[in-house]
């Protein structure tokens, strides 16, 4: 094969359409079509949409349409992931800055009451791109602590545009600006709602799980009794656990003293922890039953009781496992906690569900993007850890 060959393969290979790009970039060119941003005369009206060329004045417009044009085509190339990594996040970091000069345009000069949100055709956009940034890094198969720093760097970038106030003309963070104490207090309670359901859980799930390894004759029950709780829906648990919670508040000494009632933080942390046991009880009872027969052979050969067999092999190598099941029921907790402000509870799903109750939509996302966003970091950190262990496990 000559050099001539040679290089027109490679020129050909360049130019070869990516699948998965093309129906990415079909997305991306729905979302050009569709209003860029939603423009309303107060909080609670009807919005107007209003498409690129006209939210924005006429350089931004066109600086957005070239960063697109040049996000698309890398969509549609089989190129280099790398790349495509690269383009994707100035994509997206284009979107994201300009979403807030286009609210900076579209509000009137010393008006209050008007409000600009993100419209159909961002959220199609930076869907489409943030496409393209996650099959990127499937391709690169990047290691966990460089997923980390990736997290972290995202994480810092939009801080970043939070305090440079590029922002604050969107609808979303007058809505913040205006229950900022609220917030956070909302915030703290989200995260003890979540975080602590999870750890009752694992201190109850992990020896509950080794005591149906031992035990044979009880896993079956035991587990079968979680998994009907865990068919129960979400809104049904709460509120059947505010009468027995009532209960206990009204006729045992303290209950009250130490905060369970039947309506708040405490049902909301019960339900969330009886959701909670049966992934982490059932993991640790896979985890140990996987553990190599010739691992344990070894254990009792050198004279290890069953209790160093416990904490010093079979632990150690269903580790994995059972932390696959943390990471699953964390992330669940983290969206279940927003039902709780159904039931007094607090967190986030106030926000969503007085958005709900007054037809705020910016006050919804108010509730809604640090849930998502809360759950997706804790997603990538665990998947993180857990491929970290794995790794580890293996390499002994």
């Amino acid at each position: 094969m000559t050099t001539a060959d040679i290089t027109s393969q490679s020129r050909t290979a360049w130019l070869a359409f990516d699948k998965l790009g093309v129906l990415i970039a079909l997305i991306a060119a729905a979302g050009v079509f569709l209003p860029f941003a939603v423009y309303r005369a107060n909080r609670i009206v009807l919005g107007e949409g209003v498409l690129i060329s006209s939210a924005l004045n006429a350089p931004w417009a066109i600086l957005l349409g070239l960063v697109l044009l040049v996000g698309v085509g890398m969509m549609l190339l089989r190129v280099n992931p790398l790349a495509k990594l690269g383009v994707g996040f100035v994509v997206l970091a284009t979107l994201f800055v300009l979403i807030g000069q286009s609210a900076t345009f579209l509000t009137p000069p010393d008006n209050t009451f008007s409000r600009v949100s993100p419209g159909a055709g961002f959220w199609l956009l930076t869907f489409a791109f943030a496409l393209m940034v996650t099959d990127a890094l499937t391709r690169l198969k990047f290691g966990p602590w460089q997923r980390i720093g990736i997290l972290a760097a995202v994480g810092v970038a939009m801080a970043a545009l939070l305090w440079s106030g590029a922002w604050n003309d969107l609808s979303i963070l007058k809505e913040f600006a205006t229950r900022a104490p609220a917030f956070w207090a909302e915030a703290r309670t989200h995260l003890l709602l979540a975080f602590g359901s999870v750890a009752i859980a694992i201190f109850a799930g992990v020896p509950l799980g080794i005591l149906l390894y031992r035990v044979k004759p009880l896993r079956a029950a035991v587990l079968n009794t979680l998994n009907i709780v865990q068919t129960i829906p979400s809104i049904a648990l709460f509120g059947l656990l505010i009468a027995p919670l009532a209960w206990v508040a009204a006729n045992v000494p303290g209950a009250a003293a130490i905060g369970i009632s039947g309506i708040g933080v405490a049902p909301a942390m019960v339900a969330l922890f009886a959701y909670s046991l049966l992934p982490i009880v059932s993991n640790t009872v896979v985890g140990l039953v996987n553990v190599p027969e010739a691992a344990n052979d070894a254990a009792r050969g050198m004279g290890m009781t069953n209790r160093q067999r416990l904490f010093s092999v079979e632990l150690p190598l269903a580790f994995p496992v059972i932390l696959t099941g943390i990471r699953i029921v964390l992330v669940q907790n983290i969206g279940l906690a927003t039902i709780a402000a159904l039931i007094g509870g607090g967190g986030f799903g106030v926000f969503v569900f007085q958005g709900i109750g007054q037809t705020a939509m910016d006050l919804v996302l108010l509730g809604a993007v640090p849930t998502v966003a809360l759950a997706f970091a804790a997603a990538v950190v665990l998947d993180a850890f857990v491929e970290m262990v794995s790794t580890r496990e293996r390499a002994q």
